[in-house]
């Protein structure tokens, strides 16, 4: 993966603004805490307003949650939140949050060779787990008769004994050519995410997990 210099996203690291439920001055609310336990753990980020869960499903070690903005399908959508789990992984030597970011935007590559980007932005910490960062773009991608751009911030994180990502994806008019990668749009949308934790399943804790929104 080329590796481009990254202005905004190393420096929004976690910024917890309130234990509760939600982010936000007064009543105007900007985000609401999502958690999904998903194999092992409790995955937690904050959902920006507006968006609303329209997927949710597991396929043996595979976990996928998408949500888009009110009024989309998860067909025709401008925005999308997918949250995935990938159980086990974390057993495989071979497999790292680099690796896993890296095999996602391989697959960017493979649908627009032609109009690809792709930005680096290197490992985090996440409540403690290791992650890794990227952006990455086509310029024209085809859904059915639909052409479209598309853009991601993706986010890779090593649990204790699975994978787990983050992406939120934006689609556009096409370009013929790459698009640019915006660091401080995309920085400021994944402070938005923030904080995003791992936390440990409480045996017989139910909804909303009040020991992982006050977790730090």
């Amino acid at each position: 993966m080329a590796v481009k210099r990254s202005i905004l996203i190393l420096v929004v690291l976690a910024t917890w603004v309130s234990p509760g439920m939600t982010q936000g001055t007064g009543n105007q609310a900007t985000t609401i805490a999502a958690i999904s336990p998903i194999f092992s753990e409790l995955v937690m980020y904050s959902s920006p307003k507006g968006f609303r869960t329209v997927s949710e499903r597991t396929n043996g070690k595979n976990y996928v949650r998408e949500a888009v903005l009110q009024g989309e399908t998860v067909e025709r959508w401008s925005q999308m939140i997918t949250v995935t789990g990938a159980k086990d992984l974390a057993s495989n030597p071979n497999a790292s949050p680099q690796w896993l970011v890296e095999r996602i935007t391989s697959g960017f590559k493979r649908a627009c060779p032609d109009s690809f980007a792709v930005a680096a932005l290197g490992p985090l910490k996440l409540s403690g787990h290791d992650g890794f960062a990227a952006l990455a773009s086509c310029g024209t991608l085809q859904s059915g008769a639909d052409k479209h751009a598309g853009s991601a911030l993706l986010i890779a994180i090593k649990g204790a004994a699975d994978y787990y990502t983050i992406q939120w994806a934006e689609r556009g008019p096409p370009s013929r050519g790459a698009l640019p990668l915006d660091h401080a749009e995309w920085g400021k949308r994944f402070k938005t995410l923030n904080p995003i934790k791992i936390c440990p399943v409480v045996p017989n804790e139910a909804a909303p997990y009040p020991s992982c929104l006050g977790r730090r």
